[in-house]
């Protein structure tokens, strides 16, 4: 097994500021949280972290539309990746993500809260 305490140290020292793979968490992070706080105002109670599934189970569903559920299978994407180094073979996360990333999720974090708080009264 390779020694894998040089990209576990150089993440660490990453998270101490704001990057790109953080940002992508975050948004990631947003919206999970906005699709949690409109389960819970149509009566539902939300568990896990995909925000697709947690969409797509929610009681009485206002209806995500197809760009909506597209935007959080790309946020899905950033649940585990952007925070661990074991999740790619080598490197650490801040070598897998870009300021561009970290636009595109940010914009479809706001999406998907926009669209909760539309529905939340």
């Amino acid at each position: 097994m390779p020694n894998r305490a040089p990209d576990w140290l150089a993440q660490a020292h990453r998270d101490a500021g704001t990057f790109h793979e953080w940002a992508c968490f975050a948004a990631q992070q947003a919206a999970e949280k906005a699709v949690k706080a409109l389960a819970a105002a149509l009566g539902g109670e939300a568990r896990g972290h995909s925000i697709v599934a947690i969409a797509m189970a929610m009681p009485n569903p206002p209806g995500f539309s197809v760009e909506l559920v597209d935007c959080a299978r790309r946020l899905d994407r950033f649940y585990i990746p952007t925070r661990y180094p074991n999740g790619f073979a080598q490197g650490a996360p801040q070598d897998y993500f870009t300021e561009r990333d970290a636009q595109e999720t940010v914009a479809d974090a706001e999406r998907i809260l926009a669209y909760c708080a539309s529905h939340i009264s």
